[in-house]
């Protein structure tokens, strides 16, 4: 979860580097008819010769899983009709008025884990204004980490238990930092403000069928790859799919957050359903309920988000969202306030890779938390057009 102090400073984009690494058939006779054989004529015995042996099956090598490679570059234009004068509020990724802004450009590159191969690697490159936010609160300062977004090794135990230590996105949300995995452009107030980014440290997942995987993990904490303080994040997730149509995902988390303080603990609940009743159809829902303990005062926050997305046309598809959230105690927000959202996304796409979305959003709180014209007002309105362009590929 981002901190209400964040500072959002852009610095230059760093150069990405391109990743590349590149019998014959038994037939069956046909019967044949022929007329009753003749008294066959005594022979001398002889010794029957060794039936003949095929060759035993030559088996193929096996072949190391394939690298999957993946690229994209994110843009966006974004009006917003209280013509803010700095970085717009609420927003954590787009959050600029009237100017077209690069969002983000990335490169992956991903080898699973199989039983043939269990060692397995992922790494994410990122560049642009959203990897610099998403390691504003990094403790560390390090500056090369706002450029990769994951970084981690992989191994197979067994047949099914994977283990991955390096760094890694979070598992909580129904949302991801890269927009076109998303519904729609803007993130959500829940994405935003109350659940991490990322973690350092190991996790391990066992998926026992089809229908149910969990996951744990014990990481530095919060959007940290160097750690606050000396203790530890813990976190758990269920993954259930009971049919083709329903999944039902489960996080927990707990752990000292706090700068040199590992007496106070934050614990978050996160939960996501998402719910396809037809091809054209999809609902999702996402509930999250959060707490910390500052200096000794409890504070805490939650909301919920609900998504439907109307595919109409295999290029074309409407996805409105609405979003309630209650930052009590003013922890991640900076103001004790309910701030609400709608947000409607038009997505089209264009020759397979490229996808344009045009966005309208209202975000409206029971507080004077916006300006216009440097009055207070207490919503804000705005029109997001954004273009990505994703390629993929695999080695």
């Amino acid at each position: 979860m981002p901190s209400p102090s964040r500072s959002f400073t852009r610095s230059r984009i760093l150069p990405l580097v391109t990743l590349a690494v590149l019998a014959a058939a038994p037939t069956r006779a046909a019967d044949t008819l022929t007329a009753p054989a003749a008294e066959p004529t005594p022979v001398p015995a002889t010794t029957p010769a060794p039936e003949a042996t095929a060759p035993p099956e030559a088996q193929a090598p096996v072949k190391p899983a394939p690298i999957e490679v993946t690229s994209f570059v994110d843009t966006y234009y974004g009006y917003f009709f209280n013509k803010p004068t700095g970085n717009v509020l609420l927003r954590n990724f787009d959050t600029k008025h009237n100017t077209f802004s690069l969002g983000l450009v990335g490169v992956s590159a991903e080898q699973k884990v199989t039983t043939a191969n269990r060692l397995g690697f992922r790494l994410d490159l990122r560049a642009g204004p959203t990897a610099e936010l998403v390691n504003a609160s990094e403790p560390g300062g390090l500056e090369f980490l706002k450029n990769i977004e994951q970084a981690y090794g992989s191994y197979l135990f067994g047949r099914k238990l994977q283990v991955d230590v390096g760094k890694f996105v979070t598992s909580n949300g129904a949302e991801v930092i890269e927009t076109k995995d998303n519904w729609n452009y803007s993130r959500s107030l829940l994405f935003a403000l109350a659940i991490p980014y990322y973690h350092a440290g190991v996790r391990a997942t066992v998926p026992f069928n089809d229908k149910v995987s969990v996951t744990g993990m014990l990481v530095n904490g919060w959007n940290d790859v160097v750690d606050n303080n000396s203790g530890k994040t813990w976190g758990l997730n269920a993954t259930l799919k009971p049919n083709a149509k329903l999944t039902v995902v489960q996080n927990f988390m707990g752990g000292p957050e706090q700068k040199d303080d590992t007496k106070d603990k934050r614990f978050l609940s996160d939960t996501v359903l998402t719910l396809t009743p037809t091809d054209k159809l999809s609902l999702m829902a996402n509930y999250d309920y959060g707490k910390d303990s500052v200096a000794g005062a409890n504070v805490k926050w939650q909301g919920v988000a609900l998504y439907a997305r109307v595919q109409a046309t295999p290029v074309w598809a409407l996805t409105p969202r609405f979003e309630w959230y209650d930052d009590t105690n003013g922890f991640t927000t900076g103001t004790a306030q309910k701030v609400k959202e709608f947000t409607i996304t038009s997505e089209q796409k264009l020759g397979g890779k490229l996808l344009t979305r045009v966005e309208y959003r209202r975000d409206f709180s029971d507080q004077p938390f916006f300006t216009k014209n440097g009055l207070p007002k207490k919503s804000q309105d705005n029109i997001t057009v954004g273009l990505i362009y994703a390629f993929s590929r695999s080695f």
